[in-house]
């Protein structure tokens, strides 16, 4: 029989079905037993009458939670049962797998008058089960968000005519500044893994591809330890041609961000709000745009925060920080562009204007910086001379061939997939990835 999964059952009610997942509970009453089957879709009540079915109550006696069972049955509604008003009542339990027992607690358990109550574990010991502390609804659910979340953006942007594309991880040349990449072993020399696909981005810009996308892993040999950093990451990399400024690329990155969190708040917004507790919120258009100077003089005016400086070249976490508080008291808005950063704190590869201001900008959500965009320097000479000025001439020299025989104007931006998980979410780096990694951690 083929296999139903259980939120399929409403349409098989009195008939035969054939169900699989984990075992989630198990109750033993004075005449009847109880097991809550789990799949990717759902809960199902098992329910065993302990006298006319012996034989699969001496089955039910060597369950224990999470092991994997398979179930033959027929499907009733009854009004008795809490969960979903459902029941199967077995003909055939066959056990796949036996699972010992667990060596985290996933969830809180509240006390009782009977029991005290049950911490979860912390999150080091959940990472070092990442496996089994997946199997909670709350974390699946997630993941299907993060799935909604690549889908729609994706989505939006084949609809505009976007082409996807899968660019090389192992490079032969340290990505855009030279620092912050990991070094490997490739046969008689060395290589390094791709710290961003910006130079293939560009490179299909110079194919004549003219709207690109992609979405693949990052590397980033940062020794961070913060609750927003990890070492490898999934970008959602974009980049477009025949732009006119870097505007274009804020306006197209606005309308994707506005299209993507419309439909997860369509599919998930009463499920984000249960398991959570945040509303999904959807973003006014247009973004409120502000200087860098500008913001650190009013967050200093309104907040008090005085910045060194030589900090004032860049954003500090401080200052992305009372960036929320500021644009929400101003324009009660969850995203903020901050534009106009110096020369010294962007790519070479940044377009700059008459001033020597590059012509890009970063994107804060919640007060977390989660895009750097700009229009990029597509004429060779003035990005030869801009590659020198960092250094970086040799480094970069298979890169600047892609600008020698004809480029368009163009421009874009990436967008790390679990940074946007984590703040739609309200979670840390750490349990918004499928595996998370940082300095220190490198396995499962």
């Amino acid at each position: 029989m083929e296999r139903i999964y259980i939120n399929e059952l409403k349409s098989h009610l009195n008939q035969p079905v054939y169900v699989q997942g984990f075992v989630e509970n198990l109750r033993d009453s004075k005449t009847m037993a109880f097991i809550v089957l789990k799949d990717i879709t759902n809960k199902v009540q098992i329910t065993i009458d302990k006298e006319s079915q012996k034989e699969l109550f001496k089955i039910f006696k060597n369950l224990t939670p999470d092991s994997i069972i398979s179930i033959n049955g027929i499907v009733y509604k009854s009004e008795y049962v809490k969960l979903n008003g459902l029941e199967i009542i077995p003909e055939n339990i066959h056990v796949e797998s036996i699972a010992a027992p667990l060596p985290i607690q996933r969830e809180d358990i509240p006390a009782t008058k009977k029991k005290p109550g049950v911490q979860k574990s912390g999150i080091d010991d959940r990472l070092n089960y990442r496996w089994i502390d997946l199997r909670t609804e709350r974390n699946q659910l997630l993941f299907k968000i993060q799935t909604e979340i690549t889908n729609s953006m994706r989505e939006f942007l084949i609809s505009r005519n976007f082409i996807e594309i899968h660019t090389p991880k192992l490079i032969g040349t340290a990505s855009e500044s030279g620092a912050d990449v990991f070094p490997v072993k490739y046969f008689d020399r060395e290589a390094y893994l791709a710290q961003s696909p910006q130079f293939y981005k560009q490179m299909a810009m110079a194919s004549g591809f003219e709207r690109i996308f992609e979405v693949g892993p990052v590397f980033r040999a940062e020794k961070s330890y913060t609750n927003k950093h990890t070492t490898e990451f999934t970008g959602f990399d974009i980049e477009i041609s025949y732009i006119n400024s870097y505007k274009d690329i804020m306006k197209i990155e606005e309308e994707m961000i506005i299209f993507m969190l419309k439909n997860i708040k369509d599919k998930f917004g009463n499920m984000i709000k249960e398991h959570f507790g945040l509303d999904v919120v959807i973003p006014n258009s247009p973004f409120p745009v502000i200087t860098l100077k500008e913001l650190y003089k009013n967050l200093e005016n309104e907040f008090g925060y005085i910045a060194d400086k030589s900090e004032k070249l860049d954003l500090t976490t401080e200052a992305e920080r009372l960036s929320y508080k500021w644009v929400q008291k101003h324009y009660n808005h969850e995203f903020l562009f901050i534009t106009d950063y110096p020369a010294e704190k962007r790519a070479f590869y940044h377009m700059r204007n008459r001033e020597q201001i590059p012509l890009g900008y970063d994107l804060i959500w919640k007060g977390v910086e989660i895009t750097t965009g700009a229009q990029r320097e597509h004429r060779y000479e003035y990005l030869k001379d801009q590659a020198a000025e960092k250094g970086l001439v040799e480094d970069v020299k298979f890169y600047l061939e892609f600008f020698k025989y004809g480029c368009p104007p163009h421009g874009g931006f990436g967008i790390g997939l679990d940074r946007l998980t984590m703040l739609l979410l309200g979670l840390s780096i750490s349990e918004a990835m499928f595996l998370f990694r940082n300095p220190k951690r490198l396995t499962p």
